[in-house]
């Protein structure tokens, strides 16, 4: 399918699912205020949707040729945002360890990074590992979200997805140092 053969509404529709994506944080974060203690099905199955928007986005903009500069920056900071606000929440209602706030260090330096290398000739492209990370945490939080507190199983499957988290962005900043020494 070429870009010329879909519509212009359809065009813009991986865009608009990301614009959904970063609507669906506030409220979100309302029903899991609802529910901190959880389980809490409405704020798991919001979460759920973003993360299904987040594949759906990607799948609709690659398959009809629409990938814009937009959607290559707002598409993963929804993401980034998403489960940031949610590991937030969860720590703050102590359903994971603070130490869970390591993503925000990740997700801050990977921003930060951006900012720096994108200039210098560094061209951002989700890796796989990425990717996989990303959607084991989506997955991995909406268990945490739905499950009594307490449950260990999701809290395991996190820490793993976050390690995944953390070889992605060793990933993009060793792929950005070569980049970034090619251009210059």
């Amino acid at each position: 399918v070429s870009d010329a053969t879909v519509s212009p509404v359809l065009r813009s529709l991986p865009n608009a699912l990301t614009i959904a994506r970063l609507v669906a944080i506030p409220i979100f974060v309302l029903l899991l205020i609802g529910d901190k203690d959880g389980p809490s099905w409405p704020a798991g199955l919001v979460f759920a949707a973003a993360a299904v928007t987040d594949q759906l986005d990607g799948i609709l903009a690659r398959r009809w040729h629409v990938e814009s500069a937009f959607g290559k920056v707002a598409d993963p900071l929804a993401d980034r945002l998403m489960i940031d606000v949610c590991v937030v929440m969860l720590v703050a209602y102590d359903r994971l360890p603070w130490a869970a706030l390591l993503i925000l260090a990740r997700d801050l330096l990977l921003m930060v990074g951006y900012k720096f290398v994108v200039p210098r000739g560094y061209e951002f492209e989700v890796s796989q590992l990425g990717k996989a990370a990303t959607w084991g945490l989506y997955a991995s939080l909406g268990f945490v979200l739905v499950t009594e507190k307490g449950t260990d199983w999701p809290i395991i499957c996190f820490w793993i997805n976050l390690g995944l988290a953390g070889l992605a962005a060793l990933q993009y900043i060793q792929k950005a140092r070569r980049e970034v020494r090619r251009a210059g």
